[in-house]
């Protein structure tokens, strides 16, 4: 068991027969009253967030997790399939319980989280930024724009991302997998 003074981004818990992963928290001493902990949580298992406040003294189920890398090989109607390079078998996970899928392409390595009792899988953990190459992109216009003028551009993974106006088709960049922004142009 762990309490409120153990809570940090990352940590899985079981909560309301599920299992969460804290991705927020804030712990907060107010003048009166007690201490809590305002957090942010996200389902392994369905991938609904959910925010919940613990209170001073609650204790909270910690999950034991393991991670290991593991390689994309395809997608199909119901997930993703990966295969861990060590031992070669494979594993299936849900569509629902990746974020930002579209930045995942053939033969990348990814993170898997695992559960370490019986190491099913719970969901899996994209790098920070991946490097693509721009399939399409829309003509550059200079013209009623003051700064940061941006157009639509199709990546391999067919994910529509905004690039500056200065990028072509045919050029490699990195993008930024939480929130699928462009970063740069890699040469």
């Amino acid at each position: 068991m762990a309490s409120m003074g153990d809570i940090k981004k990352g940590l899985c818990i079981n909560f309301n027969d599920d299992i969460f992963k804290i991705i927020e928290f804030l712990h907060v001493k107010p003048g009166k009253g007690p201490a809590f902990v305002r957090t942010k949580m996200k389902s392994l298992t369905s991938g609904k967030v959910i925010e919940n406040t613990f209170s001073a003294g609650s204790k909270i189920e910690e999950v034991k997790v393991i991670t290991r890398k593991f390689q994309y090989l395809y997608d199909d109607d119901h997930g993703f399939h990966f295969m861990n390079n060590d031992d070669f078998s494979q594993i299936y996970i849900d569509k629902n319980l990746i974020e930002n899928s579209q930045f995942m392409k053939a033969g990348e390595e990814v993170m898997i989280i695992l559960k370490e009792e019986d190491e099913t899988p719970l969901s899996a953990e994209l790098p920070a930024s991946v490097i693509m190459e721009v399939i399409e992109a829309e003509p550059g216009v200079k013209g009623n724009t003051a700064t940061n003028a941006q157009k639509n551009a199709v990546i391999e993974t067919g994910a529509r991302i905004l690039v500056p106006l200065f990028i072509e088709a045919g050029e490699r960049i990195k993008i930024n997998t939480e929130d699928g922004s462009y970063i740069e142009r890699v040469k």
